[in-house]
């Protein structure tokens, strides 16, 4: 049975740093693109950043350049979101998932968020002081 599970989450301060990760049970995702992404309270969940089959990375949201970075360890079938220089808006329930269907491992800009597969519930990010 496949299962994607998200944990890490918590309360950080303005400018504080959190990782959280999304391990995988069930199936193997090395060869996957693996997505995050956050809904905050009352918003629509959006995309936040993309790590491809070869490791290599893609921004779906611009304001987390440069302090959002994503990563993998295949020997934990894990995938890391490690965030800093936190802001209160990005308070949010983070989730991960799997790329949709036909995407062969590749990251791309043109997606639809609920073509993603296999979601986790997702971990609670608080950002406040």
């Amino acid at each position: 049975q496949v299962q994607v599970v998200e944990s890490g989450g918590g309360l950080v301060q303005p400018g504080g740093s959190l990782r959280v990760s999304c391990t995988a049970s069930g199936f193997t995702w090395d060869s996957y693109a693996i997505g995050w992404f956050r809904q905050a309270p009352g918003k629509e969940r959006e995309g936040v950043i993309c790590i491809d089959s070869d490791d290599d990375i893609a921004y779906y949201e611009d304001s987390v350049k440069g302090r959002f970075t994503i990563s993998r360890d295949v020997a934990k079938n894990t995938v890391y979101l490690e965030m800093n220089s936190l802001k209160p808006e990005e308070t949010a329930v983070y989730y991960c998932a799997t790329e949709p269907k036909g995407w062969e491992g590749h990251c791309y800009s043109d997606y639809v968020t609920l073509d993603y597969a296999n979601w986790g519930q997702g971990t609670n990010v608080t950002v406040s002081s």
